[in-house]
C-alpha cells in the first residue's frame, strides 16, 4: 500500500523521484523519503507528506540514480526513523519496501545476534541488513538480493540500490506490484504507472518471483531461479493529465463528475442491437461453456464487494443463475468448495489488491474458472484469471472509490445481460436493458445537477453522530456502498441494515441523534419501504429518503428524487447522490478528502 519510485538515467534523479512519490500519495502519506547515489547514499526522509519530505531535500541533491518510498505504516509509527528508505548498517545498500516480511522477528534477532544495529521499529530494515550480508560475498547486486529473499516469508515489492554498484537498480516483487518503465536511455521502477506515465508510456510488470536489474540503458529480468525470463512491453492508455484535478477542488469530486463519461466508456462497443445482448469478447468462453454455469460466486474487497452485490442481484434477475458475493479476503481463510459449474469473478479496480489476488490464485490452483473485473490494464489480477471486463474509466486517485464503483456496477449488468440472453432472457427484456444502460450516462448528468441540494443536506446531517442506512434487495448493497463512503472521507460512524432487519435488532439504536439514509426505488417493494419509514418516524428518527418520488413530509424530513430506469439498473444511478452527500459531508467537516486518515488507495497487504 505504499508508493515506490525508482531512476537509473542522465538526469537528476531527486526532482522525478519527487513528483513520483506525489502521484502515488494516495497509497501512502504518513511518511516519505529518497536515497540518491553520488559517491555515497545521500539520503532524506521525513514523517509527513511529500510536500514535507521537498521542503528538507536540498538543491545540490545530485545522482542520476536513486529510489523514493511513500509509507502507509504497517510496523512502526509514522516517524521520520521509520520511514523508508532504509540503509544497512555501513550505509552501502538501501532498500524501499512494499509488502510484509512476516519473518522479520527472527531474522531481526539472528541479525542483532550478528552484530547488527537496527535504528528503526520496520520490518523493512531487515532487508537492508540481510543483503549487505550477502552483497560482500556476491558476484552481482542480483544475486545478493536473490539470496537474501530466499529467507524472507511475506510479501515484497522493493527497490534496492548499492553504493559501489551506482548504475543500477535491483527491483524483485512478490505479491506487491512492480512496474518497469522503460525511458529514451533511463529506466524507472514503480509501484503504479501513475508515476511513469509523464516520462514514458512504455511499461513492463514483474510477476512474482521475478527480479528485474535497471541500468540507464536498459533491463533484464529473472526467475527466483535465476533462469533470464522475456517480458512484454504494454503501452499504457493514461496520460499524466488524468492524474490531475483538473480544476476542482478534490479529486474525489473530479471523479464523481467523470461518471457519465467513464460509464459511456465502459458501455462503449459492447451493446448489440441486433440481438440485444452485450459483447464481452474479454471473456473467452463461447455459447456453449457460457451455459454450463450452474452458480456464479463473487468475490470483492470494499466497494468491490459491494458493487459485486449489486452484480449478484442484477445477475439473478436477468440471467436466472444463483449468485452471490463474498468478501475475498473471508473467502480464501474459509478453504472454500471450488465447483466446476461455477462460474467465480473478481473485482478490484487496481487489480492488484492482495487479497483478491490471493484468493483468484488459490481458486486457479484449485481449477476454478476465473472471470476480472478490473480498470488497470496489465495488474496481475487482470493476467490471473482465464478472462474479464475492463471497466476503461481511467485512473482514480481519491482513496474513496467512486467512478470505479459505478463502471464496475454498470460491467456487471452487462455480464448479466450476456448471460441471461445466452440463457433464457427474452429479445424484448434484452432490447429493455440495452435502453436502459444508454439512458444511464444522461441520468447521471441529471442528478450530478442536483449537488447544490445534496451539498446542503450534507451540511445538515454533517453533525449527526451516528447515521444509519438502510435498503431492501436492490437497496441493500446500495445502503451498504452509501456508509462505506461517509465513513470512510468525512469519519462519521455509519452502518447499514437491510431494512427488514430494523425491527430484528437495530430499531433500538433509533433517536433524534441517529439520522437513516433510506433507500427507496419505485418498485415492487415501494409499500413495506414506506411503512419502515415510518416506524423510523414512530420513533423520533429523522430520515433523508433517496428515491423515485417525494414521499409524504410525515415519513421523511428531506427527500432527494433521482430519474428512474428499468428497476435492474436502478441500483447505480441511486448510488451517485450518496456520493456526493458523503463528499460535502466531508468537507462540511473539514477532512482530508481524498487521504483519508488510517486509509490508502491501492491495498496490497493483508
Amino acid at each position: 500500500m505504499c508508493g515506490i519510485v525508482a531512476y537509473v538515467g542522465p538526469k537528476d534523479a531527486a526532482p522525478i523521484l519527487l513528483e513520483g512519490l506525489q502521484r502515488l500519495e494516495y497509497r501512502g502519506y504518513d511518511s516519505a523519503g529518497v536515497v540518491v547515489s553520488n559517491k555515497g547514499l545521500k539520503m532524506r526522509k521525513v514523517k509527513g507528506r511529500v510536500a514535507d519530505l521537498a521542503a528538507v531535500v536540498p538543491a545540490r541533491f545530485k545522482g542520476g540514480l536513486g529510489i523514493g518510498h511513500t509509507r502507509w505504516a504497517t510496523h512502526g509509527a509514522p516517524s521520520d526513523v521509520n520511514a523508508h528508505p532504509h540503509l544497512s548498517g555501513d550505509e552501502r545498500i538501501a532498500v524501499v519496501h512494499n509488502g510484509i516480511i512476516e519473518n522479520a522477528d527472527e531474522l531481526r534477532a539472528k541479525l542483532e545476534a550478528d552484530g547488527a544495529i537496527f535504528l528503526s521499529e520496520t520490518d523493512t530494515e531487515v532487508l537492508s541488513h540481510l543483503i549487505a550480508r550477502t552483497v560482500k560475498e556476491s558476484d552481482s547486486l542480483e544475486e545478493a538480493v536473490r539470496t537474501a529473499l530466499k529467507r524472507v516469508v511475506g510479501t515484497y515489492g522493493i527497490a534496492v540500490i548499492d553504493s559501489e554498484r551506482p548504475g543500477e537498480v535491483v527491483v524483485a516483487r512478490n505479491g506487491s506490484p512492480i512496474v518497469l518503465g522503460i525511458g529514451e536511455k533511463e529506466m524507472f521502477a514503480a509501484s503504479d504507472v501513475a508515476a511513469l506515465v509523464r516520462y514514458t508510456r512504455q511499461v513492463v510488470h514483474l510477476e512474482d518471483g521475478e527480479i528485474a536489474v535497471l541500468k540507464a540503458d536498459g533491463f533484464n529480468t529473472f526467475a527466483s531461479d535465476a533462469r533470464e525470463t522475456a517480458k512484454e512491453t504494454l503501452t499504457v492508455d493514461w496520460e499524466a493529465g488524468h492524474y490531475d484535478t483538473g480544476g476542482y477542488e478534490h479529486y474525489l469530486l473530479k471523479e464523481i463528475s467523470e461518471q457519465p463519461d467513464t460509464v459511456a466508456r465502459t458501455l462503449r462497443g459492447r451493446l448489440d442491437d441486433r440481438f440485444h445482448i452485450a459483447h464481452l469478447g474479454g471473456l473467452n468462453m463461447d455459447a456453449r461453456e457460457t451455459r454450463s454455469f450452474r452458480r456464479v460466486k463473487i468475490i470483492g474487497c470494499g466497494s468491490a464487494y459491494y458493487s459485486g452485490q449489486i452484480g449478484a442481484q442484477l445477475i439473478e434477475e436477468l440471467a436466472r443463475i444463483p449468485a452471490d458475493a463474498e468478501p475475498a479476503s473471508e473467502f480464501r481463510y474459509r478453504s472454500p468448495v471450488v465447483e466446476a459449474d461455477t462460474l467465480y469473478v473478481a473485482i478490484s479496480q487496481s487489480g492488484e489488491t492482495y487479497d483478491t489476488l490471493a484468493a483468484v490464485q488459490e481458486l486457479k490452483r484449485k481449477g476454478g474458472r476465473v472471470l476480472g473485473i478490473v480498470n488497470t490494464v496489465g495488474s496481475a489480477i487482470a493476467r490471473e484469471c482465464d478472462g474479464g471486463v475492463y471497466l476503461h474509466a481511467g485512473p482514480e486517485v481519491s482513496v474513496a472509490s467512486t467512478k470505479a464503483f459505478t463502471s464496475t456496477a454498470v460491467a456487471f449488468a452487462l455480464l448479466a445481460l450476456h448471460l441471461g440472453r445466452v440463457r433464457d432472457l427474452s429479445p424484448a427484456d434484452g432490447r429493455r436493458i440495452c435502453e436502459g444502460l444508454r439512458r444511464l450516462p444522461d441520468q447521471i448528468k441529471e442528478i450530478l445537477a442536483l449537488e447544490p441540494q445534496l451539498q446542503e443536506l450534507a451540511k445538515k446531517y454533517a453533525e449527526a453522530p451516528s447515521m444509519m442506512f438502510v435498503g431492501r434487495v436492490r437497496g441493500y448493497p446500495v445502503a451498504r456502498e452509501g456508509a462505506q463512503k461517509l465513513k470512510e472521507i468525512s469519519y462519521v460512524h455509519a452502518e447499514a441494515y437491510p431494512a427488514s432487519e430494523l425491527k430484528h435488532g437495530p430499531l433500538a439504536l433509533i433517536g433524534p441523534d441517529m439520522p437513516t439514509v433510506a433507500i427507496v426505488p419505485d418498485d415492487e417493494l415501494l409499500d413495506k419501504n414506506l411503512t419502515t419509514l415510518g416506524e423510523i418516524r414512530a420513533r423520533g428518527g429523522r430520515v433523508l429518503m433517496v428515491g423515485h418520488r417525494a414521499v409524504d413530509p410525515k415519513l421523511a424530513d428531506d427527500c432527494v428524487v433521482v430519474p428512474r430506469n428499468e428497476i435492474e439498473l436502478d441500483p447505480i444511478l441511486l448510488s451517485i447522490p450518496l456520493q456526493l452527500f458523503a463528499y460535502h459531508a466531508a468537507v462540511a467537516l473539514g477532512r482530508d478528502v481524498d487521504k483519508p486518515r488510517n486509509l490508502a488507495k491501492s491495498v496490497t497487504v493483508e
